[in-house]
């Protein structure tokens, strides 16, 4: 009878030990689950902007990840930096301004065709001569699979004089690489090898 006792007692000791035994592997999942729980929480609040309009109402923005506005940013940069570039007015003033904010926009391998023009007179010809020349983009093509990402551009550019106004091809090709964005590169890009692939008349219209 006392042989029989201490076994019951030695088995009441053995389910009380698993109970807590799996009481506590409860506990350390139920802890570890609210961990994850609360950073994933915490993270989703992270992504959320509270914007207060005049004083009066509170707006909530959504924030995205910065990557996936990445190529948006790039072709807007690589637009841009033509518009700047290759937009010009018989303004001597207006093309130093808008050549200067190009650059910022890219290596020296832009400056080298802009010396290049300026040696040939090529901007002399344009105050003279009152030419106004804008360009049009129609596509940007980036191949975003490798990495400084390779860049194609198809413009048009219109050249308009006082007689006649000749529209022109132009292809150009860059890499582009991420740098710092600033005021004058709100982007975050730097445009490397530009270089000029196409630049021909395809028709002259007369005023």
């Amino acid at each position: 009878m006392e042989f029989k006792s201490l076994k019951n007692i030695e088995s009441s000791f053995r389910q009380i030990r698993t109970f807590g035994i799996v009481f506590l592997c409860l506990c350390a999942a139920v802890a570890v689950f609210s961990i994850v729980k609360s950073y994933r929480f915490a993270e989703a609040q992270r992504q959320k902007i509270y914007v207060l309009d005049e004083g009066k109402s509170l707006m909530l923005a959504l924030s995205q990840d910065l990557s996936q506005n990445r190529p948006v940013e790039a072709r807007e940069h690589i637009k841009r930096f033509h518009e700047l570039f290759f937009t010009l007015s018989p303004d001597r003033a207006a093309i130093e301004s808008n050549i200067k904010r190009a650059l910022f926009l890219v290596d020296r391998s832009a400056f080298a065709y802009f010396q290049d023009m300026q040696e040939k007179g090529y901007y002399n010809r344009i105050v003279s001569g009152n030419i106004n020349q804008r360009i049009e983009v129609d596509s940007v093509v980036c191949d975003f699979e490798r990495y400084p990402y390779r860049a194609t551009t198809y413009a048009r550019q219109m050249i308009v004089r006082e007689s006649n106004i000749t529209e022109r091809s132009l292809i150009t090709r860059c890499d582009l690489i991420n740098s710092v964005r600033s005021d004058n590169n709100p982007q975050g890009f730097i445009m490397e090898r530009f270089e000029i692939l196409e630049n021909r008349d395809l028709r002259t219209l007369t005023r």
